[in-house]
Formats: C-alpha cells, sequence, structure tokens
C-alpha cells in the first residue's frame, strides 16, 4: 500500500457505487467498534481516546483503519516497531515457530529458541557487558523488568533506598511508579536530570549538566543529606515521556564515575530507546558507558510482549524463584525478536537512524523560525521531540501554568520549568523558534526574569531580585556563548493537543509526551524510508500551519 498518499482517505470515483457502499460499511464498522470500546472498557484507556481509528491492516510505516482511512504511524507502538509494522523477517520468524511444532509456553526452560534470541541479545550488548552478563527474564512489559531490576539490586547490595531522575518513566507498577517523576508517595531519591530548554538550575548547556552532576555527588557525600547509601540509580539515556530529552555524554558518564567509585550498581532504563532507536544499538553507547544492568523491552520482542533484564554476573545473587513470571517464556516474542534483533544489526539501522533523525531535526528547526509556537526541537536519532509553547504568554491562552493545566496535563505535578540560556549539549540538536519573552514571576521554577550564567554574570535583562539563586553580577550579554539564549515560554499543552488532532486529521499518528503533554513526539520505524520521513515533515508542517491559522498564531 502507498505511504505517501496525500490525503489519508482513499479516493474512489463518484459513480462507483461499490466502492461507496464499501466505504459507508466500514466507516458503520468503525463507529460501532469504537462506541463498544468507550461502554466497555476501563476510563484508564489512553492512546485509545486521542486516536479515534479501528485499525485493520498495517505494514512498515502505514495503518489501515477499518473505515478505509490510511495513517504514517509516528507512533510505532510507543517505541516498539523497531522495524514497523509486519515486517517479513518478524512474519517469518513466527510462522518459523508455529509451523514447526515447538511448544508456545514453556516458563523458563531452554528451548532452541530462548537460546538463539540470548545468543542475538549479547552480541550487541556494550564491550564490558557481554563478556559477564547474565539474562533474567520477566514477565510481558518494561515495568516488569524495571521491577526486577530494583528487586536485583537490592538483593545484591542489601540497601534499599534507589536514586531516580525528575521528568522519569519507568513504568506502571508500584516499584516503577515510585522511581518516575510524578510519584507521589516519595520513597525514591529525586535528583535533577540535566535538560537545556527548562534548565532546573535557570542555566542550561553544559554548566547545567556539571551542576546537575555537582548535586547529586555533593547530596550522596553529605552525611546530613538524610540520604543513605542507595541499592542503585536508576536513569534513562534519553527521557522519553519526559519530553524526549538526551543526557549529554559527559554527564552520563559522570554518572558513572559516580556510583561506580560509591559502589552503587547503575541501571540503565533502555526500553525505548534500545535497538538502535538513538542512533546506536544502545543509548549508552553514544557515551561509552558501561551499567550494571539494562532494562530492556519494547524493540527487542520485535512487536510482541517481551522484557529482560541484562547484568553483571557479581551481581547475581538472588536464590531461585526470587523474581518469576508465568508469561517469561514466550516462545513467538523471542524469535520475533531475535530476527529484529539480527535484522537491525545487519543492516546497520542504528546509523540510517542517526542520518535520518539528523536531517529530520534540521528540518523540524526550519519550521521553528516559522511558527513561532515551537519553543524547542530536540532528539536523538529517530526519537525525536517539540516542544510547543505559548508565543504571548500575555495572551491569557490556557497554558500549563494557567487554570486549564490540571485538565491538560497529567504530568503538570512533575514540572521542572526554568529559565535557561541556550547552549549546545552533547547528543542533541535543539533549535528555540520565535523571539524570547522572559517568564513571568520569579525564582528557579519557570519565574524567572532572565537567564543566567552561574560563572560571572546576568545574560541579560534588569538586576536580579532578592531570593533568586544568583547574586546580581556583571552582565554578560555580549559574550557570543550566550548570543542565543532565551528564556523558556509557558508549555501549551492545549496547542499541542489541536496539533496531534490536526495530524490525524491529515493521516499522521503522533503522540504527546513531556511534563506538560506539551512535546509532540515523532516515534518512527528504523526502516522509514526518505520518501516516507518526507511525507511526515510535509504533513506535521501542515497542522502546523493549520493550527496557527485556526488559533491566531503566526
Amino acid at each position: 500500500m502507498a505511504v505517501t498518499d496525500p490525503s489519508p482517505v482513499p479516493a474512489a470515483a463518484p459513480n462507483d457505487a461499490a466502492a461507496r457502499g464499501a466505504t459507508a460499511r466500514g466507516t458503520t464498522e468503525h463507529e460501532g467498534i469504537l462506541r463498544r470500546q468507550s461502554a466497555r472498557e476501563s476510563a484508564a484507556r489512553t492512546y485509545a481516546r486521542a486516536l479515534p481509528i479501528v485499525p485493520v491492516r498495517a505494514r512498515g510505516l502505514t495503518i489501515e483503519g477499518a473505515d478505509g482511512r490510511r495513517y504514517l504511524d509516528c507512533l510505532s507502538g510507543a517505541g516498539t516497531l523497531a522495524l514497523g509494522h509486519n515486517h517479513p523477517v518478524v512474519l517469518e520468524a513466527i510462522r518459523g515457530v508455529l509451523d514447526s511444532g515447538a511448544p508456545l509456553h514453556v516458563l523458563d526452560l531452554a528451548t532452541p529458541v530462548k537460546d538463539a534470541f540470548t545468543t542475538e541479545l549479547f552480541r550487541t550488548l556494550p564491550p564490558g557487558l557481554a563478556d559477564r552478563a547474565r539474562i533474567q527474564f520477566c514477565g510481558p512489559a518494561g515495568t516488569d523488568a524495571v521491577e526486577a531490576a530494583l528487586k536485583l539490586v537490592r538483593a545484591a547490595t542489601g540497601r534499599t533506598g534507589l536514586l531516580a531522575f525528575t521528568g522519569a518513566y519507568h513504568g506502571m507498577t508500584a516499584g516503577a511508579l515510585a522511581a518516575s517523576g510524578g510519584a507521589t508517595d516519595v520513597r525514591v531519591t529525586r535528583l535533577p536530570y540535566p535538560q537545556d530548554y527548562r534548565c532546573p538550575f535557570g542555566v542550561g548547556g553544559p554548566r547545567g549538566a556539571e551542576l546537575a552532576a555537582h548535586w547529586t555527588e555533593s547530596l550522596l557525600d553529605d552525611t546530613k543529606a538524610g540520604v543513605p547509601q542507595p541499592a542503585g540509580m536508576i536513569l534513562e539515556p534519553v527521557q522519553g515521556e519526559g519530553g524526549v530529552i538526551p543526557a549529554p555524554d559527559s554527564w552520563l558518564r559522570r554518572m558513572r564515575a559516580i556510583t561506580e567509585q560509591r559502589s552503587i550498581p547503575l541501571i540503565a532504563d533502555e526500553v525505548q530507546t534500545g535497538v538502535g532507536r538513538t542512533g546506536a544499538f544502545w543509548a549508552v553507547d553514544h557515551s561509552r558507558v558501561v551499567p550494571d544492568v539494562m532494562v530492556l523491552s519494547k524493540a527487542i520482542g520485535g512487536s510482541l510482549p517481551l522484557a529482560v533484564i541484562v547484568y553483571r554476573d557479581d551481581l547475581d545473587v538472588w536464590p531461585p524463584g526470587a523474581h518469576a513470571g508465568t508469561f517469561r517464556g514466550n516462545q513467538l516474542a523471542m524469535a520475533a525478536g531475535a530476527a529484529t534483533l539480527s535484522y537491525v544489526r545487519e543492516n546497520d539501522l542504528a546509523a540510517r537512524a542517526a542520518t535520518l533523525g539528523a536531517r529530520m531535526l534540521d528540518q523540524l528547526n526550519a519550521l521553528a523560525k516559522e511558527f513561532p509556537y515551537i519553543g524547542d526541537v530536540r532528539g536523538r536519532g529517530l526519537m525525536i521531540g517539540v516542544e510547543l509553547v505559548d508565543p504571548d504568554p500575555s495572551s491569557g491562552r490556557p497554558t500549563a501554568s494557567g487554570p486549564a493545566s490540571a485538565s491538560a496535563s497529567a504530568h503538570a505535578s512533575a514540572s521542572l520549568s526554568a529559565p535557561a540560556p541556550r547552549n549546545g549539549l552533547e547528543g542533541r540538536s535543539l533549535h528555540r523558534g520565535g523571539a524570547g519573552v522572559p517568564a513571568q514571576g520569579g525564582g528557579a521554577g519557570g519565574q524567572g526574569g532572565r537567564a543566567r550564567d552561574v560563572r560571572g554574570g546576568e545574560v541579560r535583562g534588569e538586576e536580579l531580585r532578592d531570593g533568586d539563586l544568583f547574586p546580581s553580577r556583571p552582565d554578560h550579554s555580549e559574550d557570543p556563548l550566550f548570543a542565543n539564549h532565551r528564556a523558556p515560554r509557558p508549555a501549551a499543552p492545549g496547542i499541542a493537543g489541536a496539533v496531534r488532532d490536526a495530524c490525524l486529521e491529515r493521516g499522521l499518528i503522533v503522540e504527546l509526551g513531556g511534563r506538560h503533554s506539551s512535546v509532540v513526539r515523532l516515534l518512527p520505524p528504523l526502516t522509514i524510508t526518505d520518501e516516507q520521513a518526507a511525507a511526515v515533515i510535509d504533513r506535521l508542517a501542515d497542522a502546523f500551519a493549520a493550527v496557527a491559522r485556526a488559533q491566531h498564531l503566526t
């Protein structure tokens, strides 16, 4: 099926009665299924609310709905479909198991399929881990693997505390939620995750990342900080649900050094970043960091449920049965996963993701210059985010900090909004479009009057007020390092929702993420062609333009 059709609705000849009848029947079926879903399924359903489609066929980047509409899928099962929908090598692997008569359910027994999967997975692991690795097959979802990783490091260290980062997302089970950014019952020590646009220190760039690392180091070494020696540190090399925020490579290496020096196991959550997504097979490969534990799911199952942890052999101290699960022996998923891992590795799709992702970021940067409500463009490889903001905070338009914030975003309470100057960070391609508008109010939580350089002075604007993080210092506005700095503007979840809906109308599926659900996320399959990537950008640009016209944002 075509993937670059200008319209998501197949055109039928006006006098083709059979075609019109088929379309009408498809629309009726589509509407009936959606009505029954709404009546029967839990109120907790998520994607189905924003994407009222009924997929019936799919191949590669394209989904066809029961109503006959076709869509370019840049959600990819939240990053699960590294090779897109129904890739031939995946289907062949699944059919091979089905046709062989092999058992489909074997608990944790050894099988040829499992052995082949483990061998291929170990072939891809970072050097330094593969030669001394152990693997634990967990339940079907990434959150199950996170739970296993937390249990593992607690058993290995005899300690209970955990270190995690603001903005994190590690899953929906109790332990994983406790380590995520939106936790309300705080049992995990939260550390600042470096980011440029909304730097928690109001600085951004390498200096902001350095401050975040120093904060972590100081907290762990302060005997009066109230943070006992933890069992482990868990982090995402790129925060996905947190708003597509790539960690600087230098900061990741610093976290590795800090944890290693203090005998704290480092857990890398690669559930969404793994299998070539960021332009390296594993996102930690960019920084050459070797974690003690890797949490893997999504793409490793080749579109089917599979989750594992891989870890250093000296951590393997738990007794038999310490962690188990009925469905940890999914043979179809292991076959599909081995085929996917092998295909990505042999065809160097990680390098393809790096090249194409850089091109798409450049194109989105160009759009940011055209549309002032694009606040920031960032990402790594084919994990891309576009943060949408209010181009005119004085307009009274509802934003994440306004009266509509509670309903607009489930993550508003986890906000780290702060004025941030511009600085290049390793692993990022960033642009801040439109004129800089100082954030309103005061303080380091997004209300300060301007960006500042902690090494010696303010970037621009009036004198700092009492209570600001840093005292008044000489103006460095002429320093070329800060020439392009802009204070972040209020997040605009309403605009982001309108863009997502406009994309769907144009046959493009995207999702929203970030602290305020104001980041448009693109997670296309690694097999996306140049022509398809151009179609994605064209439809997104058209959606941006339509929303700009409708909401008078130009």
